[in-house]
């Protein structure tokens, strides 16, 4: 630990605060749950005060297992999962197993204990353990070692300097995070522009396309000279492949790499890790992709049904499984990458209107698919518009990539702020940042 200012000691979380941990009455049993006492789960921490929680339990269920009553003010910290996610009690609560709770006595501040608690959130996590969930116990925490300020008023000073910064720090990554969703909002309304053609001069011509029982909406004119199009009509769309567990053995298969849904991102793939798979050798040639197919995702999140993007043959002899559609353009109808754009966009949108939903999950068929409006300019202005959507995208992308800079950034300053608290190094003045910018070399 830091060497610290004069009148300063270390003692343990022990000696500052009384520790226990809550339960979970009996699941299914009706008249345990939805009385009036709050029962924080780790979702419900904040990392601020918490006042409500998305469960609730009865006296009975509190007297029927370890759950424990907690007065307001009691810190809350996540032993599971999210070891050291924090709260603080914003009202008499009990909690689940998974969170410990501490009790400040006359020797701490709450609010001193909690954001210490923040400043050693990477530390603990570092003492998790378990292969499936990692944790920490308790025999952890209550030895943890605490810098305390000699009386309660100090550390009321520095809680105070320190609210002062955090507040600071939090508007920052608040308009940060703003930023960064405006910049989402507008690359898409840069790609519907540029693909409805709503930049183009001249005039427009009312949307024509044959009705085929889709719910296709309100196309959009277009300039004279495109056309709203199938994506049947001008590409040959097929579904992949379905792992046959049973046959994986066969000695006549062969074994190739295959794209999954989690390979098909919007806009990208992330091909960190394909895995492969063993098809017949027809199949596999069949199903291998070529240069410039453009892939769109079956099934998944409502919102994520036809995302994807161009294949450039980074993967030799590459198939997809049945999960991920291939659209191969036929006799060069348009671009891959305008209709990746028209999929991830206009055609997503119309995707969430014509597919179908289960409980856990939605889907779009091959037969549904192939209907897809997709906007056709003509060939003479293809290339260019290509290149001015790239471009546009490219200085989204940088101003994004500066943000995310940024963000990461504050992450460095709001640690270093911390350390600086708990050393007895912030004194409110002008120079604080300053120093802890210095600590955190940004």
């Amino acid at each position: 630990m830091t060497e610290l200012p004069d009148g300063w000691t270390v003692e343990s979380l022990s000696d500052v605060a009384s520790w226990g941990s809550g339960g979970t009455p009996q699941a299914g049993h009706p008249a345990f749950y939805g009385g009036d006492i709050p029962w924080a789960v780790i979702g419900d921490l904040n990392e601020a005060t918490v006042v409500e929680t998305r469960a609730s339990i009865t006296d009975a269920g509190l007297a029927a297992s370890s759950a424990k009553l907690v007065p307001e003010g009691a810190v809350l910290l996540a032993m599971y999962g999210s070891i050291g996610k924090l709260g603080i009690a914003g009202r008499p609560m009990a909690t689940n197993q998974a969170i410990a709770f501490a009790l400040p006595n006359d020797r701490v501040l709450g609010k001193y204990l909690f954001y210490y608690l923040m400043s050693q959130r990477h530390q603990l996590d570092a003492e998790g353990k378990g292969a499936t969930q990692r944790n920490i116990s308790q025999t952890i925490l209550r030895p943890w070692p605490i810098p305390l300020p000699e009386g309660l008023d100090e550390q009321r000073r520095i809680v105070d300097i320190l609210e002062d910064h955090l507040s600071r720090l939090d508007a920052a990554e608040s308009g940060i995070g703003f930023s960064l969703a405006r910049l989402v909002s507008l690359k898409e309304r840069i790609l519907s522009a540029g693909l409805l053609g709503e930049t183009m001069p001249g005039p427009r011509e009312p949307s024509e396309l044959t009705d085929c029982g889709t719910d296709d909406g309100q196309l959009s004119d277009l300039p004279m000279g495109w056309t709203w199009r199938r994506l049947g009509e001008i590409t040959s769309v097929a579904g992949g492949v379905t792992k046959d567990s049973k046959r994986q053995s066969d000695p006549a298969f062969v074994e190739v790499p295959y794209l999954r849904v989690a390979n098909v991102q919007r806009g990208r793939l992330d091909l960190g890790k394909v895995t492969t798979i063993r098809v017949p050798a027809s199949k596999a040639k069949a199903l291998r992709l070529l240069y410039g197919d453009v892939l769109m995702n079956e099934g998944g999140d409502r919102d994520k049904l036809a995302r994807g993007w161009v294949w450039e043959g980074q993967v030799e002899d590459c198939i997809h499984q049945n999960h991920v559609f291939r659209a191969r353009i036929v006799d060069g109808a348009i671009e891959p990458k305008l209709l990746s754009w028209s999929a991830n966009t206009i055609g997503g949108r119309w995707a969430e209107r014509n597919g179908k939903q289960s409980v856990n999950l939605a889907s779009i068929s091959l037969t549904k698919i192939r209907q897809m409006p997709v906007p056709v300019p003509p060939m003479g202005v293809q290339h260019e518009l290509v290149k001015q959507l790239e471009d546009q995208l490219q200085a989204c992308d940088r101003l994004t990539g500066s943000l995310i800079e940024a963000r990461a950034r504050a992450a460095t300053l709001r640690r270093s702020l911390l350390a600086a608290a708990f050393s007895g190094r912030l004194t409110g003045g002008a120079t604080d940042m300053e120093m802890v910018e210095e600590m955190a070399g940004v």
